[in-house]
C-alpha cells in the first residue's frame, strides 16, 4: 500500500495543481439544485477537493461517493463527513476508481488538466445516467458543440446529449484559473442512436471515416442515397456531420455487410 501511495504522489500533486475549488457555497448549492438530485440517487463527486459540492449533494442524495486523489484533501473530507452515513470518501484516482454497480449520477468540479480522460472513464460506465460537470471553458464549449464534429464527440453523441448550461468566471474559483469555466450537462439518451451491441463497430466506422477527405468517399449507392435523405452535401467533410447523420450512414453500411 505504501508503495502504491508513493507512486501516486506525483499524480496527486499534478491533480491538485489543476484543481480550482469553488469559492461560493451558494454557487455550489445552486449547481446541485439545478442538477435535480433526488432522494434515491447515488451521486459521484469526482475531484471532491474541499467538499464544496459534496455537502449539498449529501443533503439531497441517497448516497454520495466523494473521490479525491490527494491524501490530505481526502483525509479532511473524511473528518468533515464522518457523521454523514450517506457519504463515502475514496482516496483514489478517478481513472481507476470502481464506479457504482447501479445507476448513478455525477456532479463534479473536474480537474482542468485531464478532464477528457476522466470523461472517457465516466461515459464508458454503463450505469451513468447524467453528469453535471465543471470544465475549462473551451473544453466545455467543444463538447457541447454539434459542429465541428470530432470522433470522440460523435461516438459520445450516439449515447448522450450535451448542453452547456452555465458560464463560470475565473473569479468563482480559488485559486483562480487563467481561463473561465463552463458547466456541461450530459444526459444519457432515452433511446440511443446506435444499439449497444453495435456501438464499438459504430465508433470504428466513424474513426475510419474521419480519415477520409469527403463523406462521399464512403461509397455505395445506398449510402449516397441516405446522405441525400439526411441532408448531407456531397462535399461535406467528416467533421461537418452530427451524431444523427453518422448513425444514419452507419445503419445503411452495417445492414449491407
Amino acid at each position: 500500500m505504501a508503495g502504491r501511495r508513493a507512486r501516486s504522489a506525483p499524480h496527486a500533486a499534478r491533480h491538485r495543481g489543476s484543481q480550482h475549488f469553488l469559492r461560493s457555497r451558494a454557487l455550489a448549492e445552486a449547481i446541485v439544485r439545478d442538477a435535480a438530485i433526488a432522494d434515491g440517487d447515488v451521486v459521484v463527486d469526482v475531484g471532491a477537493g474541499t467538499g464544496r459540492l459534496t455537502a449539498p449533494l449529501a443533503a439531497r442524495a441517497e448516497h454520495v461517493v466523494a473521490v479525491e486523489i490527494d491524501p490530505e484533501l481526502a483525509a479532511a473530507l473524511r473528518r468533515r463527513f464522518a457523521a454523514r452515513s450517506n457519504v463515502t470518501v475514496l482516496e483514489a484516482d478517478a481513472l481507476e476508481v470502481r464506479l457504482p454497480d447501479r445507476r448513478f449520477r455525477v456532479v463534479a468540479n473536474l480537474p482542468f488538466d485531464g478532464s477528457t480522460a476522466i470523461l472517457r472513464r465516466l461515459l464508458g460506465a454503463r450505469g451513468l445516467e447524467r453528469a453535471d460537470v465543471i470544465l475549462e471553458w473551451e473544453a466545455a464549449r467543444k463538447r457541447a458543440a454539434c459542429w465541428p464534429g470530432t470522433v470522440l464527440g460523435v461516438c459520445w453523441g450516439a449515447q448522450f446529449e450535451f448542453a452547456l448550461v452555465r458560464r463560470l468566471s475565473a473569479a468563482c474559483f480559488e485559486p483562480a484559473p487563467q481561463t473561465h469555466a463552463g458547466l456541461l450537462r450530459i444526459m444519457r439518451r432515452a433511446q440511443p442512436l446506435v444499439d449497444d451491441r453495435d456501438y464499438a463497430r459504430f465508433c470504428g466506422f466513424v474513426r475510419g471515416a474521419f480519415r477520409s477527405e469527403r463523406v462521399s468517399s464512403l461509397g455505395g449507392r445506398a449510402c449516397r442515397r441516405t446522405a441525400r435523405e439526411v441532408g448531407i452535401d456531397r462535399s461535406a467533410r467528416p467533421r461537418d456531420l452530427d451524431a444523427h447523420q453518422w448513425a444514419a450512414l452507419f445503419a445503411v453500411v452495417h445492414s449491407s455487410q
